[in-house]
């Protein structure tokens, strides 16, 4: 077995030694148990086969920080609950599924609470796969209620790959109190060419811990805002721009708090609109075919009848097939296996809400349209964006009324400049294309809300900016995109507050990406932070007081080549992946500066060359797991199963979503521009 795998397999039983003793992080006898451990898993020769010369099965991971577990923070290296000290824990099988030929065939399950008492829940998705195949889109249904939305990684030739994610569903408490029917779509083509099902394991552990990170319970009501088709055991999104993504609801009258989830990712030709050109520029290059337009902008809105209530600016996911497939194995990239929703809180809309009346709830996409001169928003976007909402309530007693008035509400913007310029050669044709955008705007709402036992001034605000800058050079068959948003979301009332941090930067060229992630987040998130982990480990010295405020910042860089026949009927690739990933806990307030308001919790610092893992350090609550080195040339050559890959369609160039059926079978996936043609 080669070395890195070695030491990976031998993490789960360090993790558990962390686990099962939390009241000893940073004591030194479990450091040198740790370090001995790792010392002796290390001292194996390293080579790309197994023990016997047979290529090894291929680990694909998230970075990402631990979750609790029963017996504490676990990673997704760990197994949850096995030879935990909580004798209550309890695990059901959710599904057990071989996703083969499965489009528009989701896995359907009836899902019964166990026989135990639990305030947690823990998920535990297991996936192994060999062959060729393009990576695919999962979204998880409790009924009509998207509970969790993932994507797949693209597999290798036999023996294949795997990979483990630990999701915390405590948000959902609600609906795991009571049965429900468990749909799970992956949907997935198989024939002679695209070889790779996806065989996979769901499992769930419910326990009870006194964790406590936030000054709200789990919501006493979701309400779904979807397409509502779990009744003929179908997936449940709206698929923007042709449907919509409209629901009308009895909103009840008793609630006092209420937050509007957003979980949106665009397809097809709308994977990667952070790389799109203005409108106006589409055809700038003829040889080169037409650019997709509407701007590299995005913005997902939620109204409220007719009035606008808050937006998210979207995290642009880049799933294992995008850019360079290479990129991604076996790192895959930032939110790949767990694309994060965005909260807006509707709480300061409750006197409105509660009106007894029926209440329209609609999500839209827009872009840019400049082809009129001055920019303007527009719904009219590319296929497709999957989107569905979710209202979270905390309700009082059934025969009590919210009632209220707003103080104060502000929009402004968006504010919108774009600029371009075209460079020809001597004979006149256009051979590069330089263009920038810049979005900002600013949302507020504050009221005054009686509710049982509240009076109370309730705000909700949001303050985004937005730039990209694009290069298309070689005639518009190069390119470069520079893209950032940044942005401030804020909830405030005298009970509890919730304030979220966040800038996206994503850089990429044709061989290289840098893309990052820095997520503040202060006081009653719905979602878990990741303190819920490490909730007691703040309080152990004198006038120390629990975390309040998360601070995750990671970066992943990448470069990497993609080769591909000119009749596109084989592909290969070579590439490096470097990821820095730190997650800290504070009990001071966001905006939050690393390393001087947090203590670290988790660190780890990954490489990954041709497939294999070259560097490995991990870190968690002070404590050192292991680190990890060999020697590896960026050029060497990758063994065959890790470098081939799911063929680029000649027609459409990125993931696979698992609705839309095309000609010939598989739905398109855009890849951008950039690709290199070997003969």
């Amino acid at each position: 077995m080669p070395l890195v795998l070695l030491g990976l397999l031998s993490l789960v039983g360090i993790t558990h030694l962390l686990c099962s003793n939390p009241r000893f992080w940073g004591s030194s006898s479990l450091a040198q148990a740790i370090q001995s451990e790792a010392e002796r898993s290390q001292s194996s020769p390293a080579d790309t086969f197994g023990v016997r010369g047979a290529p090894a099965v291929l680990d694909c991971f998230q970075v990402s920080q631990p979750v609790l577990t029963p017996g504490g923070p676990s990673t997704n290296l760990s197994k949850i609950a096995e030879g935990s000290p909580s004798e209550e824990a309890c695990s059901v099988l959710l599904m057990e599924h071989v996703f083969a030929f499965s489009y528009g065939m989701p896995f359907v399950g009836n899902y019964i609470p166990p026989n135990c008492q639990f305030n947690r829940v823990i998920m535990n998705f297991t996936v192994v796969s060999q062959g060729r195949q393009f990576d695919r889109l999962a979204l998880m249904y409790f009924g009509d209620t998207e509970v969790w939305r993932t994507s797949t990684a693209e597999p290798t030739q036999p023996p294949g790959i795997s990979w483990t994610f630990l999701k915390d569903m405590t948000t959902y408490l609600h609906l795991w109190k009571s049965p429900q029917k468990l749909i799970f779509d992956l949907g997935n083509l198989i024939d002679d060419k695209y070889t790779g099902s996806f065989n996979a394991t769901l499992t769930a552990t419910f326990f009870t811990s006194d964790a406590e990170t936030n000054e709200y319970p789990p919501a006493d009501l979701i309400i779904p805002i979807s397409a509502k088709r779990g009744a003929v055991n179908e997936s449940s999104h709206f698929i923007l721009p042709k449907q919509n993504a409209t629901n009308t609801i009895n909103f009840p009258q008793n609630v006092y708090r209420a937050v509007f989830s957003i979980s949106a990712n665009g397809q097809a030709a709308e994977e990667f609109w952070w790389q799109n050109a203005l409108q106006s520029d589409v055809l700038t290059f003829p040889k080169a075919g037409q650019l997709y337009g509407l701007s590299p902008f995005r913005e997902v809105q939620l109204f409220v009848d007719e009035y606008l209530v808050g937006v998210q600016w979207p995290f642009p996911v880049i799933f294992t097939g995008g850019v360079v497939p290479s990129l991604h194995r076996p790192i895959v990239g930032l939110q790949a296996f767990d694309l994060r929703e965005h909260e807006i809180d509707i709480t300061p809309w409750l006197p409105y809400l509660c009106n007894g009346k029926e209440h329209t709830f609609t999500i839209k996409v827009v872009g840019l349209n400049n082809t009129g001169g001055n920019a303007t928003l527009t719904e009219i976007v590319d296929d497709s964006w999957y989107v569905t909402g979710k209202v979270f309530l905390w309700l009082d007693d059934e025969e009590s009324v919210t009632i209220g008035a707003f103080s104060q509400t502000a929009y402004v913007g968006p504010r919108i400049s774009m600029l371009s310029h075209v460079t020809q050669n001597e004979t006149g044709l256009n051979e590069t294309l330089k263009s920038s955008t810049n979005v900002d705007r600013f949302i507020l709402f504050d009221s005054f809300i009686i509710s049982q036992n509240r009076v109370e001034q309730i705000s909700w605000s949001q303050t985004l900016s937005y730039s990209h800058e694009g290069l298309w050079s070689n005639f518009g068959h190069t390119q470069i995109s520079n893209f950032s948003i940044r942005g401030i979301d804020w909830a405030n009332r005298p009970t509890a507050t919730y304030n979220a941090f966040y800038t996206y930067p994503l850089y990429s060229n044709s061989t290289y990406s840098r893309a990052s992630l820095e997520l503040q987040v202060e006081g009653s998130s719905v979602f878990p932070t990741g303190l819920e982990a490490f909730a007691n480990a703040n309080t152990s010295a004198a006038g120390q007081t629990p975390y309040t405020t998360s601070y995750l910042k990671t970066h992943r860089d990448g470069t990497a080549h993609f080769f591909q026949t000119g009749d596109g009927k084989n592909s290969s690739g070579y590439g490096t992946t470097n990821q820095v990933f730190y997650f800290g806990g504070s009990d001071k307030e966001a905006p939050l500066r690393i390393g001087v308001d947090t203590n670290e919790l988790y660190f780890r610092n990954v490489t990954a060359v041709n497939g294999t893992i070259v560097s490995d350090s991990e870190r968690v609550a002070g404590v050192e797991l292991y680190d990890f080195y060999q020697d590896a040339e960026a050029h060497n050559p990758a063994a065959p199963s890790l470098s081939l890959f799911a063929r680029v369609s000649s027609q459409f160039t990125g993931p696979k979503a698992p609705m839309e059926k095309v000609k010939g079978g598989h739905r398109p996936h855009r890849w951008p521009p950039i690709r290199v043609q070997a003969p």
